[in-house]
């Protein structure tokens, strides 16, 4: 029997899927573990596998937003009825409530209770000649009153003649279909007598090329991806329901540079001030678990594992891989890793666990030339910490003017989980290790 295939949950926090393109068309042999589509999810691009053998005998949405559980193709044997398939499994699922006998036997009831109620209560579409109630599936009276449409003149193909969900889609179909009737030319306006003569005109006002049109041709409208809507989503509600508050330290980083360079001497990739600041953190968070935490409505989680996302810039937005167990790996791991995610991610190619788990999240914008910002911390942690670019400045440094090298973190915190005092020991901790990183290597 043919097999109907639904758009998956691919994520947990996904509501519907964007297929982008199909590897496989109509008519081809399918093998399972074959990959059929490419389906946008709202974190990554992904591979969507046939779990079936055989032909690939529709598809019913080529490409676009589909929502999750909807019918998406049909894979069976050659020749097979795939309506027949998505029928018989949209009526066994009751989506389409053509086996509904619960409510048919409760209107029925009611009808025999209270017959004048239910004749006075029914709107003139749902009764044929004569008064006789017609039938129709719950599912199919709503579809058919927002489509304006009458029930009585539509013919049902459920048992006894019951109108069903397809009964009133062909109903919709064809009256879309159907030629719309063109407006009535406007009347002419009446000619002048022939004595009277013509009047100049006033020559029209002369445009600018550059002003505005006002029928919007001077814009783009883009629907919105399946992440951006994500995106949204998430840090709307981080943004509205977690009180934010900030906390800035600028650190020197002079002991760092040095580090740095000394490190990359003997070091089998090249660290980044980036790959430090991972690191500083990580620490740092072992030091103070109660920033390595997350909100959770009736109760608050204290993470015993450090697992730091890094937030990536993709085309559409952020993505956020996450380097497990950071505390402890070495500065070359991370570098590693975070080279190998970041690449995945520009690649939309990174796995759902890949971007799971995060307990504190770094958004560093420094090599944009941004000095200091603030973040919107990345649901669930109770924190994420904003890294500015490293700028030369004059500094003071054992009594003297000095130019020193300067760089302005700024950690945003859930005031549900995190006080000001915690928030600011945590940050003065990475303070610290930044400025003396040998306490990294001990």
């Amino acid at each position: 029997m043919a097999e109907v295939i639904r758009m998956p949950r691919m994520s947990d926090t996904m509501e519907e899927g964007n297929i982008v393109s199909w590897l496989k068309e109509e008519g081809e042999e399918v093998e399972a573990g074959e990959t059929l589509a490419e389906v946008e999810t709202d974190k990554a691009t992904m591979e969507l596998d046939s779990y079936f053998d055989g032909v690939l005998l529709h598809i019913a949405v080529k490409e676009g937003p589909v929502p999750i559980n909807d019918v998406i193709a049909v894979i069976g044997e050659e020749g097979e009825d795939w309506k027949a398939a998505i029928e018989a499994e949209t009526s066994d699922n009751g989506s389409d409530e053509e086996s509904a006998p619960a409510e048919e036997e409760q209107e029925a009831a009611e009808e025999e209770a209270a017959p004048a109620a239910t004749a006075s209560a029914e709107p003139q579409s749902d009764s044929s000649d004569g008064g006789k109630r017609i039938k129709a599936s719950p599912l199919a009276r709503s579809m058919a009153k927002e489509a304006k449409l009458d029930l009585a003149a539509i013919d049902g193909s459920g048992d006894g003649g019951r109108i069903v969900k397809r009964d009133v889609e062909a109903a919709i179909e064809q009256q879309q279909a159907a030629p719309q009737p063109q407006p009535a030319p406007a009347p002419e306006a009446p000619q002048q007598p022939a004595t009277e003569p013509a009047k100049e005109e006033a020559p029209a006002a002369q445009v600018p090329e550059f002003s505005i049109s006002a029928t919007g041709d001077n814009y783009e409208e883009v629907p919105v991806s399946q992440m951006r809507k994500t995106i949204a989503r998430r840090l709307g509600e981080s943004k509205f329901s977690a009180p934010h508050f900030y906390l800035t330290l600028e650190i020197n980083m002079d002991n760092a540079i040095k580090v740095r360079k000394r490190l990359n001497e003997v070091a089998p990739t090249k660290i980044s001030f980036n790959d430090l600041v991972v690191k500083a953190c990580a620490v740092a968070l072992r030091q103070h678990p109660d920033v390595n935490s997350s909100w959770l409505g009736d109760k608050i989680r204290y993470n015993k594992d450090v697992n730091v996302g890094v937030a990536v810039a993709v085309e559409e937005g952020l993505l956020v891989p996450v380097i497990r167990y950071a505390d402890m790996k070495s500065l070359s791991q991370i570098n590693t890793e975070v080279k190998t995610q970041a690449g995945k991610a520009k690649n939309r190619k990174l796995s759902m666990e890949e971007m799971e788990g995060n307990t504190f999240t770094i958004s560093n914008l420094g090599m944009f030339g941004i000095e200091e910002f603030t973040a919107i911390i990345n649901p669930p942690d109770s924190c994420i910490l904003a890294v500015g670019g490293i700028i030369e400045k004059p500094v003071v440094k054992n009594g003297e003017l000095a130019v020193g090298n300067m760089m302005k973190v700024t950690l945003s915190c859930d005031h549900r989980v995190v006080d000001g005092a915690m928030g600011a020991a945590f940050l003065n901790t990475v303070k610290e290790i930044l400025e003396d990183p040998i306490r990294i290597l001990v």
